[in-house]
């Protein structure tokens, strides 16, 4: 942005958006400028294409909101805003850049894909300079749990090759966005500007490079975007835009605390009383996140256009979005229009942390609410299925304990409106490890990764989990975010080359790359239909398939074999029944019976009839 001024008296310190494209589908673009008295500024703009429909002031005389129509058919370029101000006369250069190529069509992340989620400053470290800086608050110190530990974006696109070879598609990293607090600045998760990367990752324009190498590999790149709240030193709590930007804003005037109450069924809950729901979007998690009231038009603008900002400047596969419904739901609704109006091919994961599956199908797409509340985002992390999964590994089998809990969690499918694009996972960034919450039992973890990459939906692993990373069972957030082995220099293990691995992390690591993959060509695990039946001896049997290929999978949690008759599966067995088992590469012919050994897991790939021939002709 390029600025000329005849005084300095009333400059412009802040512009966001920083700039702009010309062929966006929503023709309004609101500006946001900060600075001395910037309210009392007159504007104007002569530019082809371009209708200025006016300006928009608040309580605070420095900040002035500048509202544009774009024409469709504008031409890139830099817009000519002339600020006449009190004692002084300025032209801002405002950037309206070309899209590139296809921007507009980009394929979101889908059931074709495997998610890879990390926390980038336990990831890896590529350079290390970057890991205590001037200005930053908070210094790295590897030895805290809770502090930062130098890793980034350099650390993160050196591991692009490992990413790629173990057969993962999509990377999700927890916010990358300044988070420049005191403490706990780590994790991401208290924005303190949301329109840069914070320096201790990377830049801007080292972030979109990231993208870019990744989406060369055939990985791509979902952002961890938050709406419903900011760091308490985020630079708007210097000078707030308007005083009532913030939800309970008298707190920062020495008003009570006032903390959510997580009720998250109170935003559906037909009975739910008026106080109960205000606390639960208003009330704020801690008091070092102030709560953003997306009620205000003006900052409800800002947010939505700030998710498509880093969606067109990166090039950006997915969002995933945290704490979901403790926003404004009005506001979330348009906020996920809006980004599929510019990218109908775009997807957006919600966090809805809840076991219940009736709460967390309100908020996908398509979803006919009885309330008549309508969602445009398309998928949402399903907890429901990740609570029973876990509850059904750790239970003893019986009439209603073990299998049949996940079973019949699945049976709830028909209350979502697309279950193939909810996300299904084994563990994140706010649980403990699998392998731990598993007993570090062997057998169960071949089970939850076989499941997980064979189940209906869209995976996503936590970083660690393909080496079977441990945790504290209680949550324990530096501990489950701990150091990946070998992202540091020195690091005595290292997962990237296997250098120093036990044989049960190997072993962990093959189990995961085998089925990835295979996960990459076998249609039916990514397109295909699921038919379950019910447990049987402490074993649970489901099929995957389509017209061309059919998957068969059986786990067994009994301390011995089971053998099962076939015939039961006679409705979706092909005629001819010669299968691969995938994890071992043993070929294994179905004929009457099939025994699965004592805790053992088959993922069988089973031939048709097409495939033979092929084979056939092939060794002809």
């Amino acid at each position: 942005m390029l600025f000329s001024s005849a005084a300095t008296a009333q400059s412009v310190k802040r512009i966001e958006p920083a700039n702009w494209w010309a062929g966006m589908q929503h023709p309004q673009l609101q500006l946001m400028l900060y600075g001395d008295k910037l309210a009392q500024c007159n504007v104007s703009l002569d530019y082809q294409g371009v209708a200025l429909s006016g300006t928009t002031t608040t309580a605070n005389p420095n900040y002035l909101f500048i509202n544009l129509t774009l024409a469709a058919d504008i031409a890139p370029g830099d817009l000519p805003l002339q600020l006449n101000c009190a004692d002084s006369k300025q032209t801002l250069a405002y950037p309206l850049l070309a899209r590139r190529p296809g921007s507009a069509q980009r394929e979101g992340f889908n059931p074709s894909d495997v998610i890879y989620l990390l926390t980038p400053d336990r990831f890896a470290n590529g350079d290390p300079t970057n890991d205590t800086l001037p200005g930053m608050l908070e210094p790295a110190n590897r030895s805290d749990d809770n502090g930062r530990h130098g890793g980034d974006l350099a650390g993160m696109a050196k591991a692009l090759p490992y990413l790629a070879d173990m057969g993962f598609t999509a990377m999700w990293p927890t916010p990358l966005t300044e988070n420049n607090q005191s403490a706990y600045s780590y994790h991401g998760y208290a924005a303190t500007d949301l329109y840069n990367i914070d320096p201790r990752f990377g830049s801007n324009a080292q972030y979109r490079e990231l993208v870019a190498k990744a989406n060369k590999l055939g990985i791509k790149v979902i952002q961890d975007i938050i709406v419903n709240h900011i760091g308490h030193q985020h630079w708007w709590l210097d000078d707030l835009p308007d005083s009532n930007w913030l939800n309970n804003q008298d707190v920062l005037n020495g008003a009570a605390f006032v903390a959510t109450n997580h009720n998250r069924s109170t935003a559906q809950d037909p009975y739910a009383s008026k106080i109960d729901k205000a606390l639960f979007t208003d009330g704020w998690f801690v008091a070092t996140m102030p709560d953003l009231n997306q009620r205000h038009p003006l900052l409800a603008t800002y947010l939505i256009q700030n998710s498509i900002w880093w969606v067109e400047y990166a090039g950006l596969a997915g969002i995933r979005e945290d704490t979901y419904s403790y926003a404004d739901q009005t506001f979330l609704s348009e906020w996920a229009r809006r980004l599929m109006l510019e990218y109908p091919d775009f997807n957006i994961v919600g966090e809805e942390w809840s076991p219940n599956p009736l709460i967390v199908s309100y908020w996908q797409r398509g979803k006919q609410n009885k309330d008549g509340y309508i969602s445009h985002t398309p998928a949402m992390l399903d907890f429901p299925l990740y609570d029973a999964l876990l509850k059904a590994l750790t239970t003893e089998e019986s009439w209603n304990g073990g299998w049949i809990g996940l079973y019949e969690m699945l049976s709830n499918d028909h209350i979502y409106t697309d279950p193939s694009n909810l996300v299904i996972f084994e563990g994140n960034h706010d649980t403990a490890r699998i392998f731990s919450l598993l007993n570090e039992d062997t057998d169960l973890y071949r089970m939850a990764i076989s499941y997980l990459l064979t189940m209906r939906g869209i995976p996503q692993l936590f970083y660690g989990t393909e080496i079977a990373m441990t945790s504290p069972k209680q949550r324990s957030d530096g501990q489950v975010r701990a150091d990946f082995p070998g992202g540091w220099a020195g690091d005595k293990v290292n997962a990237f080359t296997g250098t120093g691995l036990s044989r049960t992390q190997k072993n962990a690591q093959q189990l995961v790359k085998t089925l990835l993959n295979w996960r990459k060509t076998a249609t039916a695990i990514q397109n295909g239909k699921l038919l379950h039946f019910a447990p049987d001896r402490g074993t649970y049997t489901y099929f995957r398939y389509n017209d061309t290929q059919t998957v068969m999978v059986v786990i067994n949690k009994q301390h011995e074999p089971v053998t099962l008759d076939l015939a039961r599966f006679r409705e979706v067995l092909p005629p001819v029944k010669t299968a691969t088992e995938v994890i071992s590469g043993q070929r294994i012919e179905l004929d009457k019976q099939l025994t699965i050994p004592a805790r053992g897991t088959l993922v069988l790939d089973i031939y048709q009839p097409y495939q033979l021939t092929l084979a056939v002709s092939a060794a002809e």
